[in-house]
């Protein structure tokens, strides 16, 4: 199944384009690592999710955090640049401001993948040397469940992973895989 879709080259031209906040492309290339390594698991278009994960939040800096406008915003950017089922994922990653509920895989593993990075980032952060390669599964699902650790961010989310058929172990090692093999790009 052949999609319209832009090259990752292009994508990443897109993403600089419109993000400055380099802690805020990190996020976007840790997700797309995570969306790539979903893809492969789930025998999905690999190019196409990791374009989604690069590009899902390609409207943060015009939105400015109103969550009433995220992703709707980014709807109209990459309209007619990326495929429609990539830019409904996107649009449904923030299901406030669509006032509807994810149904696809696809929905769900951008919306789970996208949150996770966040949680094992702040993981790798408390490790003294703050690296990736030092964090253990493990130290990811008992953070999990410390809310005041990193409480931005949205276990509920995170656990959208278990309605694709994933268990929260299968989905830290599987995000803390793909994250790790682009530490050099995160400086973790």
């Amino acid at each position: 199944m052949k999609h319209h879709m832009i090259k990752r080259a292009e994508a990443i031209e897109l993403l600089h384009g419109h993000i400055q906040s380099e802690n805020m492309r990190k996020h976007c290339y840790a997700s797309e690592a995570v969306l790539r390594a979903l893809a492969r698991h789930f025998g999905k278009d690999e190019e196409q999710w990791g374009v989604a994960g690069l590009l899902h939040d390609i409207d943060s800096e015009v939105t400015r955090g109103d969550m009433k406008s995220h992703g709707i915003a980014a709807r109209k950017m990459l309209e007619g640049k990326i495929d429609d089922e990539s830019i409904a994922a996107i649009e449904m990653h923030n299901e406030m401001a669509t006032g509807k509920e994810r149904t696809t895989l696809f929905e769900h593993a951008l919306a789970a993948g996208e949150t996770i990075t966040g949680l094992i980032m702040a993981t790798a952060l408390v490790y003294p040397d703050k690296k990736l390669a030092s964090v253990k599964v493990k130290s990811i699902t008992k953070r999990m469940k410390q809310k005041a650790f990193a409480a931005s961010v949205n276990r509920d989310t995170i656990l959208e992973c278990e309605k694709i058929g994933l268990s929260i172990n299968e989905f830290a090692a599987l995000a803390l895989g793909a994250m790790q093999e682009i530490s050099d790009d995160l400086g973790l």
